[in-house]
């Protein structure tokens, strides 16, 4: 089924196209932003604020993206969003080429102004991200029929990993090696490709509805109807809790990699990468777990399994074992997403699917600069009376020990509700 639709559907092949190659810039710039943060600053609140700027747009502009994208040209969104992350990421090279050698010494008084820069860079990364993001997940259902929507997504997201985390962040360590900047400038072109690709797919017509209300009014309809709907509600809000937690550890696992496994930026890749083939397998064969076991005890399994993950890189200084957690962490995260996504597709109303999507973001993707800083407080209060090795495997234990009880409290809410 996966084949024939690559075959067979032109504006299908276009659309993964250009995820893929946006992606691919998105899985550079994973591993290179943080890794520019440290060399600039070991500031546990200046690796935080990089991590809880570039996701921030998540959570203020998520529900009135939502309605700009139930009224515009969905495909126009997804191009210019594209074209500006193109315009971005040759803003970051500039500052590159630009500011002092790097690492900075310790102490250095420029550290702090160049922290805020490449976080209000990030900023701006993260709301091109949101506008085309939501743009995305809304068209899928225009290009593929509502029997392929596990299938599609699941490809989809395989070729996601496959560039944005398989490909892209070994490559970015091979590209910091030859220059800092390099990484940045491949994903001006990854974007720019991205752009090219959105803008040749030939979508069906789509008539924009008239605009007889306010922005806020329209807004409010996508809320009525969100809680209106109590099982799309609070996968929303758990997945904003699994999202708070998982950034929470990603965002150190920078610096748990430099100080604890001793890697370098092409090491801490391969970690990644790790952690795509999870997603790039799940991917491929979630669908079918999902037609095996059904949606809800799939989303029981997936549940279960991301607390080891992230137990299992708690208790170890294994390079081996830390990409073991990842593959399982992501291959988890993949199962979940399968199930719920296509469940929303399907079943929200495509007239008011931009809002609502939006809105399932906003308590989802919205969580994760809370995440981001929260775990920076918590390794800044630790390490000064347990260290900084404790201080770096706290946000992995509080990971592993949070999702452990989302799993409970996942036990008894699918039972009661479908998916």
């Amino acid at each position: 089924m996966t084949l024939r639709l690559i075959r067979r559907n032109r504006s299908f092949r276009l659309l993964i196209s250009g995820a893929a190659a946006a992606n691919l810039g998105d899985g550079i710039a994973a591993l290179a932003l943080p890794w520019l943060a440290t060399l600039i600053s070991r500031d546990p609140f200046h690796i935080a604020a990089v991590a809880f700027a570039a996701r921030l747009p998540w959570f203020l502009l998520a529900l009135p993206v939502g309605v700009i994208t139930d009224r515009a040209d969905r495909q126009a969104l997804m191009f210019r969003a594209d074209l500006a992350r193109v315009v971005l990421s040759f803003g970051i090279v500039a500052l590159i080429l630009g500011a002092p050698a790097l690492p900075l010494a310790d102490g250095d008084g420029s550290a702090t102004r160049l922290i805020w820069i490449i976080a209000a860079l990030a900023f701006a990364l993260g709301t091109a991200e949101v506008f085309r993001d939501n743009a995305a997940q809304t068209v899928l259902p225009m290009l593929v029929e509502a029997r392929d929507l596990e299938t599609a997504n699941g490809q989809i997201w395989s070729v996601e990993q496959v560039m944005g985390a398989f490909a892209g962040p070994p490559l970015a360590g091979l590209l910091i090696a030859l220059a800092l900047s390099l990484p940045f400038s491949f994903n001006a072109l990854a974007f720019g490709l991205a752009a090219l690709s959105v803008w040749a797919i030939a979508f069906p017509a789509r008539v924009l509805p008239a605009i007889r209300t306010g922005f806020w009014v329209e807004m409010r309809d996508g809320l009525a109807w969100m809680f209106a709907h109590r099982i799309i509600l609070q996968l929303a809000v758990m997945l904003g809790l699994l999202n708070a937690l998982h950034v929470g550890a990603a965002t150190f696992l920078v610096l748990f990699s430099q100080e604890i496994l001793g890697l370098g930026a092409f090491g801490h890749g391969l970690i990644l990468t790790a952690g795509a083939a999870g997603g790039v397998l799940g991917g491929l064969i979630c669908p079918r777990i999902a037609a095996r076991l059904g949606s809800r005890h799939s989303l029981r399994l997936a549940l279960a399994v991301m607390p080891l993950s992230y137990l299992a890189i708690f208790l170890t200084s294994s390079a081996g074992v830390v990409a073991a957690g990842e593959f399982l962490g992501i291959f988890a995260g993949m199962l979940w997403n399968v199930v719920t996504v296509s469940y929303r597709q399907r079943f929200i109303p495509s007239a008011i699917l931009g809002r609502v999507n939006a809105i399932y973001r906003f308590f989802g993707w919205g969580m994760m600069p809370v995440g981001a800083l929260l775990a920076g407080v918590l390794v800044a209060q630790i390490e000064p009376g347990l260290g900084r090795e404790a201080a770096l495997r706290a946000p992995f234990l509080a990971a592993s020990l949070g999702l452990a009880g989302m799993f409970l409290y996942g036990i008894g809410f699918l039972r009661l509700g479908r998916p």
